[in-house]
């Protein structure tokens, strides 16, 4: 499979998408999510089925991604030929500032090579979303035990890299505006350096897509601000990563602040 949905190196969307339907919502999310749902449905059918492939999910994502533009995002991409031109599994490692990311990203790499993701057991349990995100065979982590959710982490994905499917982690705890650099943990460095492969990191800027108070996937959109996302070169890890997992934050954090994002940096890691 390597029908690419992005062949070029940067992305920018063009002007004049958005749809009427989604200004006759007067700004609201709407007309988003009733769209949203459909495709979700149509995901979940295709789960329940046994059809919901790679294909499908690169298919689906990119749907969902068409949607957002249609809805006012104003997408600008970089560094796209780090994904196209890879050739071998690796393990993405990126910031978690909303849903769009867990969203978009398959459209990129999926059509490229095989990938999962890391996510919370609990997320496989939801009645709706939930059959979808089990047809993707990721690597659940409860996150209750460090420890049991390390290890699942190492051996489940240890296993898949050898098979040939990369992994796409986000090691901050949960979803946040704000890049918070002690939060983000090393364990995609540590996973690749079990499994011998390289890290690819990609710094997001997604707040276009809020985080709602209660259920975080069904925030409202805000078409002032644009979807920033930069794919960085890939690493090897030499020794124990520590200047890897320090060269990633290094570049989540000063692209972030580039695009006038939120960035908490402590003293410490200056030096």
């Amino acid at each position: 499979m390597k029908e690419l949905y992005f062949n070029e190196d940067v992305y920018k969307s063009l002007g004049g998408r958005r749809k009427l339907g989604d200004k006759l919502f007067l700004n609201t999310r709407f007309y988003f999510l009733i769209r949203y749902f459909k495709i979700i449905l149509k995901c979940r059918s295709y789960a329940i089925k046994g059809t919901y492939d790679r294909n499908m999910w690169a298919k689906t994502s990119k749907w969902i991604f068409d949607l957002l533009e249609e809805c006012g995002a104003k997408f600008q991409i970089e560094g796209l030929n780090n994904i196209i031109n890879n050739n071998e599994p690796v393990v993405y490692i990126a910031n978690h500032m909303s849903t769009l990311e867990t969203m978009v990203l398959p459209s990129m790499i999926a059509p490229v090579q095989p990938a999962t993701f890391v996510v919370k057991e609990s997320l496989l349990t939801f009645p709706f979303f939930g059959p979808v995100m089990k047809a993707r065979n990721p690597i659940a982590v409860g996150r209750t035990n460090p420890r049991e959710d390390y290890k699942k982490v190492m051996s489940e994905g240890e296993r898949l890299l050898k098979e040939g499917t990369s992994i796409i982690i986000f090691p901050q705890s949960t979803r946040s505006v704000e890049f918070d650099e002690k939060s983000f943990g090393s364990l995609g460095i540590k996973l690749a350096q079990k499994a011998k492969v390289k890290v690819i990191p990609i710094a997001l800027k997604t707040d276009f897509w809020a985080n709602a108070k209660f259920i975080k996937d069904l925030g409202a959109l805000d078409r002032t601000k644009e979807v920033r996302i930069k794919v960085g070169e890939a690493m090897e890890i030499h020794g124990k990563g520590n200047e890897e997992h320090k060269a990633i934050i290094d570049f989540i954090s000063s692209n972030l602040l580039s695009w006038n994002g939120s960035v908490k940096i402590y003293e410490d890691n200056k030096n």
